[in-house]
């Protein structure tokens, strides 16, 4: 059911799905007052003409032109903003990545938008085909009709209006920013947990435990982009094995590549329980949405864009989102039924998120001082707020990688020796947690140590 309610979110969120249902919809309205109009109801109706006052009442040559040009102006209308936009939304990608194409197509506003163009043509191009002229029998004209489509007429100039500053307002490239932040937080919160001393943490089974393990491959290539935990700890448990994943979401899965292992034996449908696609989503793999704003940090420091204030925009994101951990933990990715290990799935971590952030940043900030400095600038905030000495180590681990390139790259003194007081900062903040703060005028260390070397 996993994989189904995700398969359905991904196609509600197409740019053709709102359209089409709104389409459908129009359809179902120009058959309801077509019948209607043959069969006019006494309430609402008046006169000798069974026409209601407030309903067009012209003839069949008036309803013909009204619905004609209703029809042919917003198709080409629609069409021909739409296209322009895209056009534009090609050019302004090239600076700020393909995904704003994806937030403009996955954009409720924008697909409303379209949804009223194309249903008003079909409305009214329904609506026309029902009136007569009387050659094969009574003259007809769908007054319910006719009167519905000039009020869509209306809606569309409303949504032209709308399109045209809702799109202007899209290209902004802080507004791509604060989206994609917004995607980043909200894969953090659902990927951490709430922080609980008395969380008792399981034990993952050591290697010994999966020497006899069966070993389960992949079928065909792609992104793992969802796992069923629940589906694969009741899997588990009903097969009376223990299973362990080997990827995670946002990994890719290589052909025959091994993807799993379970013991003492391996149950079928695992497969079932795991979502392979073409594409990474951010659903469960929070590394995606931190690569999106890494994507436009790096594009906007190329030569091409040359633009620091974009780049120092998406590194104070990452300083957002790294002070929303302090009171968060990352799961162990160990689950249990009745006191016993059935599941071991493999999760991100601090030290992952962490590199995902900077590591681009840094190679490619190297020759912008002022973009080194607010990296260290943004660790010296996170540092203080991050109080888990791990967390800091990490910190102070990527703080030493930058300052080495930023000096290395840097020939200005004035330039270096800010470099330098940033990084002391940095150093500064770590040691608050230990009480051993760094003596004015004390060497900085040549090179910290990796914490995976710890």
């Amino acid at each position: 059911m996993t994989r189904l309610r995700f398969r359905l979110r991904q196609i509600s969120l197409r740019f053709w799905f709102l359209p089409a249902v709104m389409t459908l919809t129009a359809l179902a309205l120009a058959a309801l007052g077509t019948w209607l109009s043959h069969n006019p109801v006494t309430a609402l109706t008046t006169g000798e003409a069974g026409v209601a006052r407030w309903l067009y009442d012209g003839g069949v040559d008036g309803s013909r032109s009204v619905l004609s040009a209703i029809a042919s102006s917003s198709i080409g209308v629609g069409g021909t903003v739409f296209s322009i936009t895209i056009a534009a939304l090609s050019y302004a990608a090239g600076s700020m990545g393909p995904r704003l194409l994806q937030n403009f197509t996955e954009d409720r506003g924008n697909q409303i938008t379209l949804g009223i163009f194309i249903s008003t043509f079909a409305f009214s191009l329904y609506s026309l085909r029902t009136v007569t002229a009387g050659e094969e029998g009574p003259p007809f004209v769908p007054h319910y009709n006719v009167t519905l489509a000039l009020i869509m007429a209306l809606g569309c100039i409303g949504a032209l209006v709308y399109f045209i500053d809702h799109v202007t307002r899209s290209i902004n490239t802080t507004r791509v920013v604060n989206l994609l932040t917004s995607d980043l937080r909200s894969s953090l919160l659902s990927v951490t947990e709430q922080s609980d001393p008395d969380h008792n943490v399981l034990p993952t089974p050591d290697e010994e435990f999966w020497a006899e393990a069966e070993t389960l491959y992949a079928h065909n290539g792609g992104y793992l982009q969802l796992v069923d935990h629940q589906g694969l700890l009741n899997l588990a448990v009903e097969s009376d094995t223990t299973i362990r994943l080997l990827v995670k979401p946002g990994d890719y899965l290589f052909p025959n590549s091994p993807i799993a292992e379970a013991f003492p034996s391996l149950p079928d449908g695992i497969h079932s329980r795991l979502t392979v696609g073409n594409s990474r989503t951010r659903n469960q793999d929070v590394e995606h949405a931190v690569r999106l704003l890494v994507e436009v940090g790096t594009r906007a420091l190329s030569p091409g864009t040359n633009d620091p204030f974009t780049a120092v925009d998406v590194i104070d994101r990452f300083g957002d989102a790294l002070c929303t951990l302090e009171n968060r933990r990352w799961p162990t990715g160990v689950y249990s039924r009745e006191g016993e290990i059935r599941l071991v799935v493999a999760t991100s971590d601090f030290k992952g998120l962490v590199d995902c952030m900077f590591d681009q940043m840094r190679q490619f900030g190297a020759g912008a001082p002022s973009v080194s400095i607010r990296i260290l600038d943004v660790l010296a905030v996170a540092a203080r707020v991050l109080d888990d000495p791990e967390r800091r180590a990490v910190l102070t681990w990527h703080a030493t990688k930058l300052r080495d390139d930023a000096l290395d790259a840097t020939r200005n003194a004035d330039d270096r020796v800010a470099i330098e007081s940033r990084h002391r900062d940095v150093l500064e903040a770590v040691s608050q947690g230990t009480g051993k703060t760094p003596p004015a005028g004390a060497p900085l260390p040549a090179r910290t140590r990796s914490p995976m070397q710890e």
